[in-house]
């Protein structure tokens, strides 16, 4: 790390350690900013299409039938900024199988335990405010059984780690976090900073509360994923979201660049603003984006149904499609609690209607795509 980077005294202060290599500490929140009125109005705009996603969560007659897809979209975007190959196909596939039966595939486990660490996130705040203490316990389900299990999961670190391309070392990686003995004020100020109410606008203090996260990287793995996590938790917690519908990870893996550039430029330059505008952009557009996608499969929804009309079965099988758009026979069996024939004429009748195509041409073992639902989901399709 290039101490002659870090030029601004009031985003932090680079320290020497007695190990020789350089680290950087950034500064107690919150920080001084100046909005201009371009920025202001951004921000009125984010509000805004926030506003309308989550009216559009409290008053869906069916809000379940959007949280499942939205988060495990997230999951996937999240952690593929990390470098998880996995795609949304692979876990919604996955998520078919018992438990006993899943991959081992380390990529697949990676956004499974993303999806984990969600719902116990969102099950805690019942209970518990955002925290270190909730902090932990997220890492905890993150990096369970997975590559990053060597870190220590749920545990802060107590030593070094560094931020650069594949290859960097401590002297060369162009950001290394504040040294273990630092972790503990840090995370309390933090925390504090975390818990402050009516003194910074909630998307403003969402994307700082990020930023900070990032810059002191208080575990030896999951940092990113773990950081993106808490925006969710944190605008859910504010009653900002009624439930987890913003994939936030869509805009910065889109942008992957210009992220990992704005948050070092916050620590080199003290350029909050850059940042914040970065942040509240991401929020308009996928806020907005999710709202016409909610909508879409709303539509898609009725249209399905209209076809169906009285068949029971077959219509609680389609609202088990925009859970996951693969279905199997057993699958079938299982949701509906029916015979293995009853299910599979629920199945042949959506098939027969259009909204099951079979995917694998095999005479055994089919496996059922509602593609329409999956293109919807993924913004692939023609609504996009």
């Amino acid at each position: 790390m290039n101490p002659k980077d870090f030029r601004a005294a009031s985003a932090g202060k680079v320290v020497r350690t007695p190990m020789g290599y350089t680290a950087f500490i950034p500064a107690k929140l919150p920080p001084t900013l100046t909005y201009d009125d371009r920025f202001v109005l951004s921000l009125s705009r984010a509000d805004a299409a926030l506003s309308e996603l989550s009216g559009l969560g409290r008053h869906l007659p069916n809000p379940h039938l959007l949280i499942a897809p939205y988060v495990r979209r997230e999951a996937v975007l999240s952690s593929r900024i990390e470098g998880t190959r996995a795609s949304l196909s692979d876990l919604l596939i996955d998520e078919m199988e018992e438990p006993r039966k899943r991959t081992e595939d380390h990529d697949v486990q990676e956004v499974r335990n993303y999806v984990a660490a969600m719902e116990h996130g969102l099950e805690r705040l019942q209970k518990l405010p955002l925290s270190l203490r909730l902090v932990r316990e997220l890492h905890g389900r993150l990096m369970k059984g997975v590559r990053g299990e060597r870190a220590t999961p749920g545990e802060f670190r107590r030593s070094q780690n560094w931020i650069g391309p594949s290859g960097s070392t401590i002297e060369t990686a162009p950001y290394v976090p504040p040294p273990p003995e630092y972790l503990d004020g840090l995370l309390g100020d933090w925390e504090r900073f975390l818990h402050e109410r009516n003194t910074l606008p909630d998307l403003i203090q969402c994307a700082i509360m990020h930023e900070q996260f990032e810059a002191i990287h208080p575990f030896l793995d999951g940092n990113g994923r773990l950081g993106r996590l808490l925006i969710t938790l944190f605008l859910i917690e504010r009653g900002r979201l009624p439930q987890p519908l913003l994939y936030i990870s869509s805009y910065i893996e889109a942008h992957r660049q210009d992220y990992y550039d704005l948050l070092q430029r916050v620590r080199t330059h003290g350029d909050w603003m850059s940042w914040l505008r970065f942040f509240i952009a991401g929020v308009t557009e996928i806020a907005l984006e999710a709202v016409g996608q909610a909508g879409r499969l709303m539509d898609l929804r009725e249209k399905f149904r209209a076809r169906l009309r009285d068949k029971a079965k077959a219509l609680a099988l389609l609202d088990e499609l925009f859970l996951n758009p693969y279905m199997s026979v057993s699958r079938a069996e299982h949701v509906l609690k029916v015979s293995n024939p009853t299910a599979r004429q629920a199945v042949m009748l959506l098939q027969k209607k259009g909204m099951l195509e079979e995917i694998t041409g095999r005479t055994w073992g089919k496996l059922y795509l509602a593609r329409p639902i999956m293109e919807t989901i993924e913004l692939t399709g023609k609504g996009k």
